[in-house]
C-alpha cells in the first residue's frame, strides 16, 4: 500500500491516494456560477485520486466570500456540470464540499438581510467585503424550525451536485463554519436540544449528515472535521469535552457506511485522531493542517505507516497541477505564489507550468 496505489472510499474508486483538499480561491464572480477558469483549474488537477471542490454554498445567506461558487440554482448547477465533465474526461474523480459559512460572513457578501449561527454571538474582528473590511455582524440565532430548513438546503445542494455529475459530496463541519459552530461550546451557547452538552452540540451535524446520506447514498458522502483547530472563534479548548463531542459525533456516523472521514489536525497520526478513525471504521483522509505545507515525504509516510487511507494536499497542488506525476517521479516542484491565492484572474490559478512544459 503506497500513496500512488488505488483505493476505494465508499462508492468512489480512486486511482491513487493523493486528494486535492478543498481550497477557497474566489474565482466564481458575483454570480457564484462556475466558469471557464474553474473548469480549467479543476480539470488540470484531475490526476489526483480525488478532487474535493472549494466550499460551495447551499443557500444565499450561507455564502462566506465574494467570488465563492454556489449550488443554489440551475445556472450554478450547470456550471458544476461542466466542471465534472472536464474532470471526468481527464480521468479524475470530484466531490463537492457543501459549506454553510454561518456567521463567517456579512450581509454585504450574501445580499440577504441576515447571517445565521447557532447563537447570536459575533466573531471578533473584521470580514472582507466587496468594499473593504467591516466588523463581523451579530448573527441571527437559528430557531429549531429554521434548522430544519438549513438541513434541507444541505440535502438539496447534495442532490444538485450528484445530478450535475459529481461523484459525491463532503459535508463541511470544520474550520469554524456553521456546522463547526454547532460543535464548539464557544460559538454554540444554546439551551435547547441543540446545545449545552457534547451530545446536544453534535446533534445538528448528525442530522444533516443522516439526511444527506438518505438522499444520495451514504457511500457518496464524506465529512470534514477539524477538532481543536480553534479558528474563527469556534474554540475547543477543553480537551476532554472536545474528545467527548467528536466521539459522540463519529459514533453516530459510523453505522451509515459513509465514503470517508477527513480530519484536519496538526497531528493526524496521533492518538486522538487515530482513535476517531478507529471508531468511524471507514475510509480516512488525513490532512496535517493550516500553517503547514504537507510534503511528499510526509504524505508517503502517512500511507506507508498505515495512518490514513488517503492524504489531502492543498498548497502543493495549487502550484503543481501535475503533483501526482511530480511526486511519483521525485521531480522538483513549482513554488507557490501566496499573493495570487485569492483573486479573479488566471494568474496563480491556471498558469502554473506542468513538467511537460
Amino acid at each position: 500500500m503506497d500513496l500512488f496505489s488505488p483505493v476505494t472510499l465508499g462508492d468512489v474508486e480512486l486511482a491513487n491516494r493523493l486528494v486535492m483538499a478543498p481550497l477557497t480561491r474566489t474565482r466564481s464572480g458575483d454570480s457564484g456560477v462556475p466558469n471557464d477558469l474553474n473548469v480549467e483549474h479543476y480539470t488540470q488537477r484531475a490526476s489526483a485520486g480525488l478532487i474535493i471542490t472549494e466550499g460551495t454554498y447551499p443557500s444565499r445567506e450561507s455564502r462566506s466570500y465574494p467570488g465563492q461558487p454556489g449550488i443554489v440554482d440551475d445556472e450554478q448547477e450547470a456550471g458544476w456540470k461542466r466542471v465534472a465533465e472536464g474532470v471526468h474526461r481527464a480521468g479524475g474523480k470530484i466531490m463537492m464540499q457543501v459549506m454553510n459559512g454561518g456567521r463567517v460572513s456579512h450581509t454585504d457578501i450574501t445580499g440577504t438581510d441576515r447571517i445565521v449561527a447557532p447563537s447570536a454571538i459575533a466573531i471578533q474582528g473584521e470580514v472582507h467585503v466587496p468594499s473593504g473590511k467591516k466588523p463581523f455582524p451579530v448573527p441571527h440565532e437559528l430557531s429549531t424550525d429554521e434548522l430544519a430548513t438549513v438541513r434541507d438546503e444541505f440535502v438539496e445542494a447534495s442532490r444538485r451536485a450528484v445530478r450535475a455529475g459529481l461523484d459525491g459530496v463532503e459535508i463541511h463541519s470544520a474550520n469554524g463554519y456553521l456546522l463547526h459552530q454547532f460543535l464548539s461550546p464557544a460559538s454554540n451557547q444554546r439551551t435547547d436540544e441543540y446545545g449545552g452538552s457534547p451530545e446536544r452540540r453534535a446533534r445538528f451535524v448528525i442530522e444533516v449528515v443522516q439526511a444527506v446520506a438518505a438522499e444520495i447514498g451514504a457511500g457518496r458522502v464524506g465529512i470534514r472535521l477539524s477538532p481543536s483547530h480553534n479558528i474563527q472563534d469556534a474554540l475547543e479548548t477543553d480537551a476532554d469535552e472536545t474528545r467527548a463531542t467528536y466521539e459522540i459525533l463519529v459514533d453516530a456516523l459510523a453505522p451509515l457506511g459513509m465514503s470517508y472521514l477527513s480530519i484536519l489536525h496538526s497531528d493526524p497520526a496521533g492518538e486522538f485522531v487515530q482513535s476517531l478513525r478507529t471508531r468511524f471504521g471507514g475510509g480516512f483522509i488525513a490532512n496535517s493542517g493550516f500553517g503547514h505545507i504537507t510534503t511528499r515525504d510526509e504524505a508517503i509516510a502517512f500511507i506507508a505507516d498505515g495512518h490514513a487511507d488517503a492524504v489531502a494536499v492543498g498548497r502543493a497542488i495549487i502550484a503543481n497541477p501535475d503533483l501526482v506525476e511530480r511526486w511519483e517521479g521525485g521531480h522538483p516542484e513549482n513554488e507557490l505564489d501566496p499573493s495570487t491565492l485569492y483573486g479573479s484572474s488566471a494568474e496563480g490559478y491556471t498558469d502554473y507550468p506542468r513538467l511537460s512544459a
